[in-house]
């Protein structure tokens, strides 16, 4: 009960009473934080979202600041990050990785290029290269030829280990291509002992080995079966020109 002081006036608060009181004051400050906790709770969802955004997508902290490229031995680093052109200082997430791809396979040398983003600074490329399986000469220039018929690099001097593609200047980009196949299609062995495949049309392929001996091989379709007779007949019969073109009834001459 309340009580005045005689030397004061002022009231006396029962302390019953106050700890009703305090209790109250809780009891009123849970219910209200009840009801605001969902907003609280969204809101610095929400702020943590728009700083996530900001960090990622606008700021300077995640920029590009540095281009890892790996797989390549024709070419160099700085060819292939000159080629790919990453805008460094821009943020990571914002890059475009398919149009440096685009621009690393532009590049002859390259078969394939892989991209992606490399936290919390770098671009990473990684570069498959194309393989030379064959020689052609092109306007006085001898250039290597991939298995897909790609014409990608040049050589001062003839790698002894690789056959040379021999055509007239009117062959075509096909023709090319059809050789390609054909010599992707011969075993190692074989392909060593080949001085030579000669082009005039798709249709019209034949090897010349290193001893001179001939092949009529046709066109590129049925390669491996047609390997496969080659490797078989050379053994059996000596000749001086096989025909293998159709492999089923492979002929041979001298």
């Amino acid at each position: 009960m309340a009580r005045r002081t005689a030397e004061k006036g002022a009231p006396v608060v029962d302390p019953e009473v106050a700890r009703s009181r305090r209790r109250f004051a809780r009891r009123q400050w849970a219910r209200r934080w009840l009801a605001w906790k969902p907003v609280v709770a969204v809101l610095l969802l929400v702020a943590l979202l728009v700083g996530g955004i900001w960090l990622v997508f606008f700021s300077s902290y995640l920029s590009v600041q540095g281009v890892d490229v790996s797989g390549v031995h024709q070419l160099s680093a700085g060819q292939v990050q000159a080629a790919a052109a990453v805008p460094e200082g821009d943020p990571l997430a914002r890059v475009d990785l398919d149009r440096i791809r685009s621009r690393v396979e532009a590049m002859a040398p390259v078969r394939s290029a892989d991209v992606s983003r490399e936290w919390p600074d770098q671009v990473r490329i990684v570069v498959e290269e194309r393989e030379a399986i064959a020689v052609v000469e092109i306007g006085g220039r001898l250039r290597g030829m991939d298995a897909a018929g790609v014409v990608f690099r040049d050589y001062t001097k003839a790698p002894p280990d690789l056959p040379r593609v021999e055509s007239p200047p009117s062959t075509g980009s096909e023709a090319l291509r059809e050789a390609a196949l054909v010599v992707a299609a011969l075993p190692r062995d074989l392909a060593a002992d080949v001085d030579h495949v000669e082009v005039r049309t798709v249709d019209e392929i034949s090897l010349v080995l290193r001893d001179e001996r001939t092949v009529e091989w046709g066109s590129a379709e049925d390669s491996d079966v047609k390997a496969e007779v080659l490797a078989e007949i050379l053994v059996a019969r000596k000749a001086e020109s096989y025909d293998v073109s159709v492999p089923g009834r492979p002929t041979t001459s001298n």
